[in-house]
């Protein structure tokens, strides 16, 4: 039920100063997305200040013991952003560059992204400033634990779930869900997802963001009528969700001739061998060195003749200094933000289709809300039913937002907004407030 058009609005003292638009970072360009859609909120925009600040945010020190004998100290990051429609969820990531701007603007993106394909999880994300490259497997490990008890007071199967993120995996997770479990004094296994398999993952997981990805391009293409079969990809990054997302492009036909990751450039206009692609990366950790390839300065990456480019690395790579030079027909955001808004308005202008990474690269959490229901049900279904399952919620929450982008005339991102910010704000309404 919507507020009456009589209500006044609401009163809002002003925001602190790292939450506002023009306090530079991801948070700023979170915030810019909110108001682009506010307009067409109808009465629930009375609500908006709650995508505004974030419910709750966690800094922790996580003090561990190195292999040489000191005491190092990180700092770590968990932020729910909203929990009206379900318990936090989002990921982990462990990098050098984590921001506590980041991690608020990655945990408002998945509250928008869980709403989107509609599961029922609020937005939580989460991180610690770290280059893990430079730790052993055992101060590795000591982090991870040390972390998951600092955060472990607002985590849990129905509070907030992480998951693997930048520089995270199975192991980590499960290393998180043995911590927590301790602490609780009982096995937990929902308390993280995309586990291994023999602790209650779900098949299917790890693959699942670049499906996701593959999916909601072939639909797109469907409807601007591009041919998969004869079209030109170009994607950046080549692990989990673009080595994936490249694999079944190639599958489906169409040439991967391009890939720029951490290490450098490759381009093969006949196309590049993806499956011999992959091994390479899992052998060396980057495409740079692939002998079947030429190898292309990295920043003309974005001048390659494409069809579809799918930025899968990391935020804020494709922005207004070079969003002029891309010739693809279609950018798929692998990545969680990768483009920026001058971007965004560029692309727009130059009829280039996004598909945003809201609705893109949602197939990781989605297989990641079947792990957490086959967990609760301890009963697992096997990787054929995951993956029919995850095409037809990708397939139905796709064509949700192209409809409304053709009938309010908008980006498919700003069309993303509307459904998830609607269905978030509706939720908060109907709960109402306590006390």
């Amino acid at each position: 039920m919507s507020a009456p058009s009589s209500l006044p609005a609401p009163t809002a003292h002003p925001l602190p100063s790292y939450l506002q638009a023009d306090h530079l970072g991801p948070w700023g360009i979170f915030l810019q997305q909110v108001d682009r859609v506010e307009p067409y909120l109808g009465n629930l925009a009375r609500w908006v200040e709650t995508l505004k600040r974030p419910k709750r945010i966690l800094v922790v020190d996580v003090p561990i013991h190195m292999d040489d004998g000191r005491v190092a100290h990180f700092e770590g990051y968990r932020v729910q952003h909203n929990t009206s429609r379900g318990p936090g969820k989002g990921g982990v990531r462990f990098h050098q560059d984590v921001t506590l701007s980041e991690v608020m603007a990655l945990s408002a993106w998945m509250s928008i992204k869980n709403a989107a394909v509609n599961v029922p999880y609020g937005g939580a994300k989460g991180g610690i400033r770290v280059d893990p490259k430079t730790l052993s497997r055992g101060e590795l490990e000591r982090m991870t634990r040390r972390y998951t008890s600092e955060i472990g007071i607002i985590i849990g199967p129905n509070k907030d779930i992480p998951a693997p993120d930048v520089n995270t995996n199975e192991q980590i997770m499960a290393w998180m869900m043995d911590t927590y479990s301790m602490n609780q004094g009982a096995t937990a296994t929902g308390v993280v997802t995309g586990k291994p398999v023999d602790l209650g993952g779900s098949l299917g997981r790890r693959e699942a963001t670049g499906r996701g990805v593959f999916t909601v391009g072939a639909e797109a293409a469907r409807n601007i009528g591009l041919d998969i079969s004869t079209a030109r990809v170009a994607v950046q990054g080549f692990g989990n969700v673009g080595g994936v997302a490249g694999k079944l492009f190639a599958e489906a036909g169409a040439r991967v001739v391009a890939v720029q990751d951490h290490g450098g450039a490759i381009y093969r206009e006949a196309g590049l061998d993806v499956p011999s692609l992959l091994k390479h990366v899992v052998e060396k950790g980057t495409v740079a060195g692939f002998e079947h390839a030429e190898v292309m300065d990295a920043e003309k990456f974005w001048d390659v003749p494409c069809d579809i480019m799918i930025p899968a690395a990391l935020e804020q790579q494709i922005t207004k200094a070079n969003a002029h030079r891309i010739q693809a027909r279609m950018v798929i955001e692998g990545a969680n933000g990768p483009t920026t808004p001058e971007a965004d308005d560029i692309l727009h202008e130059r009829n280039v289709l996004v598909l945003p990474d809201v609705i893109a690269n949602a197939g990781g959490v989605t297989v990641s809300y079947f792990e957490w229901v086959q967990d609760f049900s301890s009963f697992f279904w096997d990787e054929d039913e995951i993956n029919k399952r995850l095409v037809r919620v990708m397939q139905q929450a796709f064509a949700g937002v192209w409809q409304v982008a053709e009938q309010h005339k908008v980006s498919l991102r700003t069309a993303t907004f509307i459904v998830a910010c609607q269905r978030i704000l509706h939720t908060r309404e109907l709960r109402g407030l306590y006390p």
